[in-house]
């Protein structure tokens, strides 16, 4: 397997551009804003996706949407710009259950990384072996991005994924609009294993802290019982580029329990919400990653408690 550093370094610099131009603002469309905090080292970004050569990944058919391509390569340039040097590479909706793409962005990225997977209904335990040595260390329940708010099916489909990783170290994540998760409550609360909600639990900033279910949100990482990601700030607030809402959001997460707070990216940033075709290519979102982890130092002044979120949550869940 190639280095990082030899990796970068034999990108084409096309390639490295394009990488960039993803990442970024209308506003600075060639660059990403720098990084103004020191970045602890072994920082995870716990929250992207890549969408790989259609020729070797297809898409699902019962997708929602068709995302532009994002690549291994182009994820590991954004990173390095951002000094960030281990990343959880979540499997997204449009390649169903088939994780192959998910997989091999994880081998090109190296030991850094680690995945989280989208199971189907059966699958053999040795399946789940040799995931499991590759990097997988979750599986995820994805209701967010249909928009998903059948609440029976909710439930079934987390009673599932916690019985398909007992006993594993694994844990389920998932993404689903916050009353959804409130009616989750009972199988959060008793689950063997750790469940994480992406995207600051589907909370939003319009509505406040007093927004019903945030209590209960509060409760999970409070207890111990649930991780949140405060990732993908855009999701939480429409308010670009500094979603000032979403911050009361992740203070009020950290202080009820650091240590089960995580960040991501949410890179490439895709738009799945567009009103598009299922069919039609979905132009990923211009977001500046530099900016986004710029954020975080300002919702987490304290360095100390910035490394807990950013190197130690990461390493003790993902097992690095």
């Amino acid at each position: 397997m190639l280095s990082r550093r030899v990796f970068l370094t034999g990108m084409a610099a096309s390639g490295l551009a394009r990488s960039l131009r993803l990442a970024n603002s209308p506003e600075n469309p060639h660059s990403i804003t720098p990084v103004q905090f020191d970045v602890p080292e072994r920082a995870c970004d716990c929250h992207v996706h890549v969408f790989g050569d259609v020729r070797r990944f297809p898409f699902a058919a019962s997708r929602t949407y068709t995302p532009e391509s994002a690549s291994a390569a182009e994820l590991l340039a954004v990173h390095r710009a951002l000094h960030i040097s281990r990343v959880v590479i979540v499997q997204p909706s449009v390649y169903g259950t088939d994780n192959s793409c998910t997989l091999d962005a994880m081998k090109q990225y190296g030991s850094g990384a680690r995945g989280i997977a989208v199971l189907p209904s059966a699958i053999p335990s040795t399946t789940l072996d040799n995931m499991e040595r590759t990097g997988i260390r979750g599986v995820r329940v994805n209701l967010g991005t249909a928009g998903n708010t059948n609440l029976a099916d909710a439930r079934h489909r987390l009673k599932s994924a916690i019985e398909q990783i007992q006993g594993r170290k694994w844990h389920v994540q998932v993404y689903a609009a916050l009353p959804v998760i409130t009616g989750l409550s009972d199988l959060v609360l008793a689950s063997p294993v750790p469940v994480v909600f992406d995207h600051f639990g589907g909370a939003k900033g319009a509505t406040g802290l007093q927004q019903p279910g945030f209590d209960k949100l509060l409760q999970f990482v409070g207890s111990g019982k649930g991780y949140v990601k405060i990732s993908g700030a855009y999701r939480a607030s429409n308010s670009a580029p500094d979603y000032p809402d979403a911050a009361p959001l992740a203070r009020a997460l950290i202080t009820a329990n650091p240590q089960r707070i995580l960040w991501g990216s949410d890179w490439p940033h895709p738009d799945t919400g567009s009103g598009r075709k299922s069919s039609d290519v979905s132009p990923l979102l211009r977001v500046d990653d530099g900016h986004l982890l710029n954020l975080l130092a300002t919702w987490v002044p304290d360095e100390t408690l910035r490394k807990t979120i950013l190197v130690d949550n990461p390493a003790t869940l993902y097992a690095f």
